[in-house]
C-alpha cells in the first residue's frame, strides 16, 4: 500500500504445508510504517490478502503473531484445530484461519517454506 508514492505498508503470503502435503499459506510479515499505524492500513492489508486467498481457493492461512491483533480477523490458536506449530514454544501465538467453505481443516505440523528456516 502506498500514499503519495511512499510505501506505507505491506503484507506477504508464501506457500506452506500442513501435515504430509496439504497446501496452506504462511502470512507474514505484515508491516505498516509508524506514522500510518492505527488508522486502518493493517486492517485493509489483512482483508486484501484474505480476500485474495479466498479468490484462488486457498483453504488455510497460518500466522505467528499477537493473538489479540490477528483474532480480529478470525485467526485462532492452531492447536484448537489440531495443527502444530513448527516450533512448540510459539504456543497460542501461532494461529490459523480457514478460508471459504472447508468441512475440516488439515491436521499435523505446519511447515513454513525452507527459506524461513534460516531466520
Amino acid at each position: 500500500m502506498h500514499v503519495d508514492g511512499e510505501v506505507i505498508g505491506h503484507v506477504v503470503c508464501t506457500r506452506a504445508h500442513v501435515g504430509r502435503d496439504q497446501p496452506a499459506l504462511a502470512l507474514g510479515p505484515l508491516a505498516v510504517v509508524p506514522d500510518h499505524q492505527r488508522v486502518g492500513v493493517g486492517h485493509a492489508l489483512m482483508h486484501t490478502v484474505l480476500g485474495a486467498a479466498e479468490a484462488v481457493d486457498e483453504t488455510l492461512v497460518g500466522v505467528l503473531g499477537d493473538p489479540a491483533y490477528y483474532g480480529r480477523f478470525g485467526f485462532r490458536p492452531a492447536s484448537a484445530v489440531g495443527i502444530e506449530p513448527q516450533t512448540p514454544s510459539w504456543g497460542d501465538h501461532f494461529q490459523v484461519r480457514t478460508i471459504g467453505p472447508i468441512s475440516e481443516p488439515p491436521t499435523g505440523q505446519f511447515r513454513y517454506p525452507p527459506p524461513f528456516d534460516a531466520l
